[in-house]
């Protein structure tokens, strides 16, 4: 069955740090271009950042400098590292596992991101 299971979100005061998990089951994982998306209360998800499955990495210009996404082929797991959190950061985060030829992509259940002012 595939899965994509999102951990460490919470919450946490502004200024601080947290490090998303998302582990995959899903084929072929470590030639997927894997991202994190995020959706805040009554707005659109919107894209966080990707890696590719070279490990070339693009992130949303508010992102940029505090967060870094990275992954771990050998354990099928993709990450994200949040510092400097704001209080605009607060959303669900999600992992997605991009398509693959005749793979088809995957969303995650999201993990709840919460940061206090």
């Amino acid at each position: 069955q595939v899965q994509l299971v999102e951990s460490g979100g919470g919450l946490v005061q502004a200024g601080g740090s947290l490090r998303l998990s998302c582990a995959a089951s899903v084929s072929v994982f470590a030639r997927r271009a894997m991202a994190w998306y995020r959706q805040a209360p009554g707005k659109q998800r919107d894209l966080v950042a990707t890696i590719t499955s070279g490990g070339s990495t693009n992130y949303a210009d508010s992102v940029k400098d505090r967060f870094t996404i990275s992954r771990d082929n050998a354990k099928n797991t993709v990450y994200l590292q949040m510092n400097s959190l704001k209080p605009e950061d607060t959303a669900v985060y999600y992992c997605f596992a991009e398509p693959y030829f005749g793979f088809k992509a995957y969303w995650g259940q999201g993990t709840q991101v919460t940061v206090s002012s």
